[in-house]
Parts: structure tokens; C-alpha cells; sequence
């Protein structure tokens, strides 16, 4: 038996009454069915999404965005970006800015997510593969100056959420100057390799749980959650999309598929390394600052925002930090401070 769909609930009385006022007249606009709200998905930050029927049978998204909290501006600037470069983005159809509610077109409920097994990567290949053609054709419509850069301040205020929520917040780890120094060093190199990749457009977050199979009458992915966009190195987004939250690959199948990103990239004109073991390293590097990042976002989204789900998938991460560190010998003290963290033999160590 199904379950039936759940209404949203409105804790906040004044931002009920916001979007009763803002949905009358917009069902009426676009054909809405008002009583057909219901929740379809939410995610990491302040934002949820709604969906609701149309009178000709089809669905729109609603997003329900907390202007004290979240700033629809950018979404709606990169969903531009991505619809003139011929990508499958959502397109914004009524947007009340000063109370953050949003019309959506519906690019459909089943994420590419929902069709992977990692114990059977072939059959995942053909996704993996519309995922590249909708990243280098995202790629290619790089221009500077449009997204914010990915320069090295926002590479080391991200790396500083492993150590400001991950070690001390969530491990109870005490950082002397010691491993303030090995984590200082530890970060000049990663950020270092990674701004020796030239620079594209970069989604952010260019996973399967954003990437939507074909609804009806699409042939490509859907692509979501793309607000944070920004122009930064290549090796980013093909580096998230290997290295997923939620599923692990085979180390050979990361290779296979990276190496399949690298020939389209280079067969359309992006700025690739010409050799691609190069090319694989340089998205090691990048891989790894992406790991440290999501090991703090997940602990602070547990600790500070309530969202405990989130922590129980970082020892992912951190298998991820240590198969990335281990053949670096100048890592080498990073992944001790990790194992101090961790409990690698010894006692677990907490405020």
C-alpha cells in the first residue's frame, strides 16, 4: 500500500498565512490545484519543496525558501545559466521574492540515485555517461565573471568546517598548535593543487541524489540544487559525482568513469589536462578538500541544525580522506591526526 501524501505543516502562523496569500492568486494564474499541496523533498540548508497538481494533470514545484534564511537570487540566476546552455533545469514560472515562495516547473520524483546499485556498476554506466554530457555541456558555457569565484578564501573557509565541527565539535578533539600546524600545512597543499585547475562553471554539488532521470518527453538528466554555484576548477563536479554521500564505487569503476569524463572534456575543448593519470590526480586533490568539507558540514548540520541522518554517513568520508591521503607521504600527519580523532588504537577521545 502506498503512502498517502503528506501535507505540509506551517509552525509559523504568519508564514501560513504568507503562502495562503501568495498560492490563491497563483493557482489561479498557472491552473493550480490549491488542495493538492503536498511535500515532495527536502535538503541540508532551510529550504523544502512542495508539489502540486495543475488542472491538465500535471505537477509544479513549489519551493519554500525562509528569506531569513535563504536567498533565492541565485538560484534563479544559475537556473538561467543552465537553460541557455540547453541544460534540463527546473524553470521558474512566479517567484515572491520578499517571502521566498517559488513556482517550479516538475523535472519529476526519481533521482538517478534511484536506478544505481554500487554492486552493479556496468549497468550504471549509461547514467554516469548522460551525467558527463550534461556536465561538459555545463562546462562549456563557463564565462568569467558571472559566478562567484571559487578562489582560495572559499577553498579554506570550507576546509575549516572539518576542524571547527568535525574534530572538536563532534570528536571532542583538543587541537594544540601542533595540529593546528599540520592542519594549516595539510591545507596550503591541498588548496594549492587545486588551484592549478583551470576554471569552469561548478555546480557544487553535481551528484546522483541532484541529477533527475528523464521525466516524459525529456531525454536528458534533470539537474537540482544548483544555487551555489560557482567558477572554479574543473576537477570539482566530476569529483562529487564519483564520490557520493550515499553510495561507494569500486575503485576501478571511479577510474573507468573519470577517464570517460576526461575524453569528452577533451573531445569538447575543455581545458583537461593532455595526460590523464595528470588529470586523475588533479581530481584526487580536489576530491579530498570535498571530503573534509562534507565531514564538517555533517557534523554541524547534526549538531548546530538538528539533522542527525547527515553525520551517520561521514565515515564514508572519511574512508574516502584516508584511500585519497595514504599514497602522499607529506599527508602522512594529517591522517594521524584523523586516527587520533577516530579511535584508530586508542581510546576515543572526547571533551
Amino acid at each position: 500500500m502506498s503512502t498517502p501524501p503528506t501535507a505540509p505543516l506551517w509552525p509559523d502562523p504568519v508564514r501560513a498565512a504568507a503562502f495562503a496569500a501568495w498560492l490563491a492568486p497563483t493557482a489561479q494564474a498557472h491552473g493550480l490545484l490549491s488542495a493538492s499541496v503536498r511535500i515532495a523533498s527536502a535538503d541540508a540548508s532551510f529550504r523544502r519543496y512542495l508539489r502540486i497538481d495543475t488542472a491538465t494533470g500535471a505537477t509544479r514545484i513549489i519551493m519554500d525558501a525562509p528569506p531569513a534564511h535563504e536567498n533565492c537570487a541565485p538560484f534563479v540566476r544559475v537556473a538561467q545559466l543552465m537553460l541557455d546552455a540547453g541544460l534540463n533545469a527546473p524553470r521558474v514560472l512566479a517567484w515572491d521574492e520578499p517571502n521566498g515562495f517559488m513556482l517550479l516547473t516538475d523535472l519529476g520524483a526519481h533521482t538517478m540515485m534511484d536506478a544505481l546499485a554500487a554492486a552493479h556498476p556496468a549497468a550504471a554506466l549509461p547514467l554516469f555517461d548522460a551525467a558527463i554530457a550534461a556536465l561538459v555541456r555545463w562546462q562549456q558555457a563557463s564565462r568569467p565573471h558571472v559566478l562567484p569565484p571559487y578562489d582560495e578564501a572559499l577553498l579554506r573557509r570550507e576546509l575549516a568546517l572539518f576542524p571547527d565541527w568535525y574534530l572538536t565539535q563532534h570528536r571532542g578533539l583538543a587541537l594544540d598548535a601542533q595540529a593546528r600546524q599540520t592542519l594549516d600545512e595539510a591545507f596550503s597543499l591541498i588548496v594549492r593543487h587545486n588551484l592549478d585547475s583551470p576554471s569552469v562553471y561548478v555546480h557544487r554539488d553535481f551528484m546522483p541524489r541532484n541529477l533527475m532521470l528523464p521525466a516524459s518527453g525529456e531525454t536528458t538528466l534533470g539537474i537540482l540544487d544548483f544555487q551555489d554555484a560557482v567558477y572554479g576548477p574543473i576537477t570539482y563536479d566530476i569529483a562529487s559525482l564519483l564520490r557520493d554521500a550515499f553510495i561507494s564505487w569500486d575503485a576501478d569503476f571511479v577510474t573507468e568513469v573519470t577517464r570517460r569524463y576526461w575524453y569528452a572534456a577533451r573531445a569538447g575543448g575543455l581545458p583537461v589536462d593532455a595526460d590523464f593519470e595528470s588529470f586523475r590526480q588533479a581530481v584526487d586533490w580536489m576530491a579530498l578538500q570535498r571530503h573534509l568539507k562534507v565531514a564538517g558540514i555533517f557534523a554541524r548540520l547534526t549538531l548546530r541544525d538538528g539533522k542527525p541522518k547527515y553525520l551517520a554517513d561521514a565515515p564514508r568520508f572519511i574512508a574516502y580522506i584516508r584511500a585519497i591521503a595514504a599514497p602522499h607521504p607529506e599527508l602522512a600527519p594529517l591522517l594521524r591526526l584523523i586516527d587520533r580523532a577516530e579511535n584508530v588504537g586508542g581510546r576515543e577521545i572526547r571533551n
